[in-house]
């Protein structure tokens, strides 16, 4: 069974840092590529980052160079390292494995970020 567990969501003050995983069991994650979203209250979920099985690497528009994305092969996870966080950035985020041929989502249950005074 394929599972995705995100983990490292906390809370912080504004210009702190949070790393975030994206646990992956079930599947070699290599053949996939990986993608993070966000959600907060009475919003559209949005985009945060990209990283595909070649390693090519897209961010949302607010990022701003904030943000970095990685993958292990030898850990079999994904990662969203996140510095200079800011009030706006407060939402759930969501890790999502994405396989071609055919295509198949995966989705993690989301880990909760709080940035506040």
């Amino acid at each position: 069974q394929v599972q995705l567990v995100e983990s490292g969501g906390d809370s912080v003050q504004p210009g702190g840092s949070l790393r975030l995983s994206c646990e992956v069991s079930g599947i070699t994650l290599d053949t996939l590529f990986i993608e993070w979203h966000r959600q907060a209250p009475g919003k559209q979920r949005e985009l945060v980052a990209r990283i595909t099985s070649f390693g090519r690497i897209n961010y949302g528009d607010f990022v701003e160079g904030r943000f970095t994305i990685s993958r292990d092969s030898a850990q079999n996870a994904a990662y969203l390292q996140m510095t200079e966080l800011r009030p706006e950035d407060t939402a759930v985020y969501y890790c999502s494995a994405h396989r071609n041929g055919p295509f198949k989502v995966y989705w993690g249950q989301g880990t909760q970020v709080t940035v506040s005074s």
